[in-house]
């Protein structure tokens, strides 16, 4: 293994007057050595200027090494179908360094599910973990048991205010909320807003938004105090259900303002072209091609967008990087730009 100054590994060794495997050992930071063997290792090194070839190092190593994705199971044309793309990406550039990269899937609407697909990913052993904290106290748990074990972690799409984290890929959730507010209202009072949201919410075992929505209330409460929010929640997964709680939302609190904070405002606007009302402002999030679909129809006003791929794929990256490359990250909290859409750009978002 030569580094870029041709010094060899073999160079540092006898230098020092240690065995190879002592240099290796100090270099990867595993095994035992002593601190004497060591200080000594590292002023050969500095000395020298060996540059240890980390590429090579990896791809002649035999140990398995792998990145486990923790994601929410999804069907073709859902949000997290285009986080999957951007994990294809990512485990393409691992595979350069001999990394494997595997996905572990769960029920997002089920706490249980979240249990045992943590439970497969500390048996996998990982280098390194990505994943969206859809359960915030199971989640919490989860990392825990991650940093006790020297396993890297990143967070994609949200975050959750802690410490063990190696980076953070995604919009800054609170101002995108914030953003959202002024979008919907444009700057002018409104007598009131209907934000809509999903049922598994109201059972307080995963609210993955809650950080936008904290930012979108206090716009609301700090420009027009007077407005009156009101919290609808639906069922995505029952369409007869979904239609009787709006039906209901019109006849007893309407607002011509409505919002989702996830990737589902197209079950709103499902709603609105069925029974054909168009006197709406709605602001949603994310690319998908059926939220696409409503925004050019006029069902939508707004899309605030992000590229959910190359988050994903990022923060694989990063933890190649750090893990495996031993460099440092630029940037813990990488926020990716707020894009607005409305039917005039949207087919132009690349």
């Amino acid at each position: 293994m030569e580094g870029d100054n041709k010094i060899t590994i073999n160079d540092v060794a006898r230098a020092a007057g240690v065995s190879k495997g002592t240099v290796d050992r100090v270099l990867h930071n595993r095994g035992e050595v002593s601190a004497r063997s060591k200080a000594r290792v590292l002023e050969v090194i500095e000395r020298l200027g060996f540059k240890p070839n980390v590429y090579a190092s990896l791809l002649a190593s035999r140990k398995v090494r792998r990145i486990v994705c923790l994601i929410p199971e999804y069907h073709p044309g859902e949000f997290w179908e285009l986080t999957e793309k951007g994990i294809a990406a990512g485990k393409e550039n691992a595979a350069k360094y001999g990394v494997t990269v595997e996905d572990v899937r769960y029920d997002q609407y089920d706490m249980e599910s979240f249990q045992n697909a943590c439970a497969r990913t500390l048996e996998e052993d990982p280098v390194g973990v990505v994943l969206a904290p859809m359960f915030r106290n199971e989640t919490l748990k989860f990392v825990k048991e991650l940093s006790s074990r020297g396993i890297y972690y990143v967070y994609i799409d949200s975050k959750l205010e802690e410490d063990g984290y190696l980076a953070y890929f995604g919009m800054p959730m609170y101002q995108s909320g914030y953003l959202c507010a002024d979008i919907l209202t444009m700057g002018t009072p409104v007598p009131s807003v209907n934000i809509i949201r999903v049922a598994r919410d109201k059972k307080g075992l995963s609210d993955p938004t809650l950080t936008r929505r904290t930012g979108f209330v206090d716009y609301i409460n700090e420009h027009f105090p007077d407005c009156e929010i009101r919290n609808v929640f639906i069922d995505p997964k029952d369409r007869g259900s979904r239609f009787e709680v709006l039906d209901r939302m019109f006849d007893e609190s309407p607002s011509e303002h409505l919002v989702m904070f996830n990737s589902r405002i197209h079950l709103v606007a499902d709603y609105l072209r069925e029974r054909n009302v168009r006197s709406c402002r709605v602001v949603g999030f994310d690319v998908l091609g059926k939220n696409l679909a409503a925004l050019r129809d006029g069902y939508v006003q707004a899309l605030i967008a992000q590229h959910s791929d190359q988050q994903a794929s990022a923060a694989i990256d990063s933890i190649v990087e750090v893990a495996l490359l031993h460099r440092s990250l630029t940037k813990r909290d990488n926020f990716t730009q707020m894009d607005i859409l409305n039917r005039y750009n949207c087919d132009y978002y690349l």
